[in-house]
């Protein structure tokens, strides 16, 4: 039989040789099959978990519940301090002495700052640690810096209370402000190595899509 003119270009192509310069496989078309990567970058066996199912690690789990507890903490102790300096303010208000009625009213408004300060402070932790579970690089960067402020603050009151255990006047409140300075600044710390750690790092720096 015949094909025609093997220079004609619409003459008939022998049987068996590849058309068009496309490889021809077995089965049809060329799907990946079983078992290879189908596009670089993925896994094989499918699509990676999305960001949110990426477990959180313990010392970044125990940096957050710090950051929350300090952060209330200190909420409430500026509450204190502006409810503290309205009462104060008030209760020499009334007196007959405009001395005294502007002293009152100086160390009432001391306090109501004092209170707002430490209030506006603590939104920094509060914040920092709602956005852990969804947070990037930042969010540790802001964690850590937290803890090194507590840690600095903290350090300075365990000098100046150490510095005060050598009169004997007020030694219980010095040793109480002792334990609570101890206290805060092993929080700190421990907000810094459970933020500092490579797990942390390797958390942070997840993908996400």
């Amino acid at each position: 039989m015949s094909f025609g003119d093997p220079n004609n270009p619409y003459g008939q192509q022998p049987q068996g040789q590849p058309g068009y310069g496309y490889p021809q496989q077995q089965g049809g078309y060329a799907y990946p099959q079983q078992g290879q990567q189908a596009y670089p970058g993925y896994p094989a066996g499918g699509y990676p978990a999305p960001a949110g199912q990426v477990p959180m690690p313990g010392g970044v789990k125990a940096a957050r519940v710090i950051l929350y507890v300090l952060g209330i903490l200190q909420a409430l102790f500026g509450v204190l301090l502006l409810l503290g300096g309205a009462f104060f303010a008030s209760l020499f208000a009334d007196s007959s002495s405009s001395t005294a009625s502007d002293a009152g009213a100086v160390a009432g408004g001391f306090f109501v700052i004092i209170g707002i300060i430490c209030i506006a402070f603590a939104l920094w932790p509060i914040l920092t640690a709602a956005k852990m579970a969804k947070g990037r690089g930042g969010v540790r960067g802001s964690g850590i810096a937290f803890g090194v402020v507590q840690s600095l603050f903290a350090g300075l009151s365990v000098l100046t209370n150490l510095a005060a255990l050598g009169s004997a006047d007020g030694a219980p409140a010095i040793v109480l402000s002792m334990i609570m300075a101890v206290v805060s600044l092993a929080l700190g710390i421990w907000i810094i190595v459970g933020l500092a750690n490579s797990a942390a790092s390797a958390y942070f720096g997840r993908p996400q899509y």
